[in-house]
C-alpha cells in the first residue's frame, strides 16, 4: 500500500506540526509493510521542511516543492484543481494536512484537530476563516475518513453535517521529550525570564485561550502572596501590561519541560479545544492543572484536573485555590491518566484507517 502523506504544517512548531511529526515518525516505525510518500510544501522555509524529515528518519519518499501555503490553499481549496498524484504520483490512500485539501484518486483521509474557525469565526482571523471554511467544503464533500481527535470533535463534526460512518476518533499523545525537569533547570529558567517566586503557567494567547479572563482572576488570587502569571505566547494589546504577569513570547521547545515543572498549577481555562494536549504535557511534568469544563478538555483531563467554568472567572478563581491548598492527589490522577494516550497507539489507530482502503 502506498500512503502519502502532507507533511507542510511541521515546521511551524505549532500542535498540529507536533502531530504530523511524531503521527509519521510512528507510522514508519509501526508499519513494516506500507510504502510512505511525504509531500512538503515550503517557499521561504524550504531547508528547514527538508531537515525537519531527515529529523523524523525511517524511510520515505520525500517530494518538497517551493509552494507558498497560500498558493496550495488557492488551488486546492479555492479552485480545488491538480490533483496530489501530480505531484507524488499515484496512491493508495492520502492523508491531507488541516490547512489544505486537494482532489485526489486515492483513499481520502484528513485529521480535524478542532473546528474554531467555523463554530466560532469571531475567535479566528478572518483569513483563517475562510481557508478553512473553503477546506471543509471539500472535506464534506470528498474525504472518506475524517479523523477527530475527541469525541467532542466528533460530535462537531456531526453538527456540521459529517456522516457518522466517516467519522473516527483517534486521540493524540503528549510529546515524549515532555518529562519532569530538575530544580536546576527549572531555577536556570526563572532567572532567564525573570521569573521570581510561585508562578502560574498558561499556555498560549490566541482569543480562545481566554487569556483576558485568567488575567483578571490571576489578580483576583494573588493578593497577598508572591504569585506571578507566566504565559506563553506573545503578548495581547492590553491598554497596560498587568503587574505580576509575564508573557515570554514564543520559547523554543527544549524549555517547556521546564515551565511546566516550575509551575504551581497549568491553568488551561481555554474557552474551546479540539484535544488540548498542554493538559497532558503538565500531567508528564506532574503539574496541576485547572482546565476548562467546556469541549474536549473534561475528555482529556477526565479526574486528572480541576474542572471549571472558563467564563466564571469567580469559579476559575476558585479552582485555582484549591490547586494552590494542596495538589498531591490531582498530580498522582494527573500521571495516571498519560498510560492511555501514546504516539504508538496512534499511528496504529491511524493504520487501521489507512487499511480500511482494502
Amino acid at each position: 500500500m502506498k500512503i502519502g502523506i502532507d507533511v507542510s504544517s511541521i515546521i511551524y512548531e505549532t500542535g498540529v506540526s507536533w502531530y504530523t511529526y511524531h503521527l509519521v515518525k510512528n507510522l514508519l516505525s509501526e508499519d513494516k509493510e506500507g510504502s510512505y510518500v511525504l509531500f512538503g510544501g515550503s517557499l521561504r522555509r524550504i531547508g528547514e521542511l527538508k531537515r525537519k524529515l531527515e529529523d523524523i528518519g525511517g524511510k520515505f519518499e520525500a517530494r518538497i516543492f517551493p509552494f507558498p501555503p497560500t498558493l496550495t490553499g488557492f488551488v486546492w481549496n479555492v479552485l480545488h484543481t491538480a490533483p496530489i498524484e501530480t505531484f507524488t504520483g499515484k496512491l493508495d490512500v492520502f492523508h491531507s494536512s488541516d490547512w489544505a485539501q486537494p482532489p485526489c484518486e486515492a483513499f481520502k483521509v484528513t485529521t480535524v484537530h478542532d473546528l474554531t474557525p467555523i463554530k466560532f469565526p469571531k475567535l479566528s482571523h478572518p483569513r483563517i476563516v475562510s481557508a478553512h471554511a473553503a477546506r471543509f467544503k471539500w472535506v464534506k464533500k470528498e474525504v472518506d475518513a475524517v479523523i477527530a481527535p475527541s469525541i467532542s470533535t466528533k460530535n462537531d463534526l456531526l453538527e456540521l453535517g459529517i456522516p457518522e460512518s466517516r467519522i473516527f476518533v483517534v486521540p493524540e499523545a503528549p510529546d515524549p521529550r515532555i518529562s519532569r525537569a530538575s530544580s536546576g533547570d527549572v531555577k536556570k529558567l526563572k532567572n532567564r525570564y525573570r521569573i521570581s517566586g510561585k508562578y502560574l503557567l498558561a499556555v498560549g494567547t490566541a482569543p480562545r485561550k481566554n487569556i483576558a479572563r485568567i488575567i483578571e482572576t490571576y489578580e483576583k488570587i494573588r493578593a497577598g502572596q508572591d504569585l506571578k502569571l507566566v504565559v506563553i505566547g506573545e503578548a495581547p494589546k492590553f491598554p497596560e501590561s498587568p503587574r505580576g504577569v509575564i508573557f515570554t513570547g514564543h520559547v523554543p521547545f527544549h524549555e517547556l519541560s521546564a515551565f511546566y515543572t516550575g509551575a504551581a498549577a497549568l491553568v488551561y481555562a481555554s474557552l474551546y479545544e479540539g484535544f488540548g494536549l498542554p493538559i497532558l504535557e503538565a500531567f508528564a511534568c506532574g503539574t496541576p492543572v485547572v482546565a476548562s469544563n467546556t469541549s474536549s478538555l473534561p475528555e482529556v483531563a477526565s479526574d486528572g484536573a480541576v474542572l471549571v467554568d472558563p467564563y466564571d472567572t469567580d469559579d476559575i478563581a476558585f479552582g485555582i485555590r484549591q490547586v494552590l491548598d494542596g495538589a498531591e492527589d490531582l498530580t498522582k490522577r494527573g500521571r495516571a491518566r498519560l498510560k492511555d494516550f501514546s504516539w504508538k497507539k496512534t499511528a496504529q489507530e491511524t493504520l487501521k484507517i489507512y487499511n480500511r482502503n482494502y
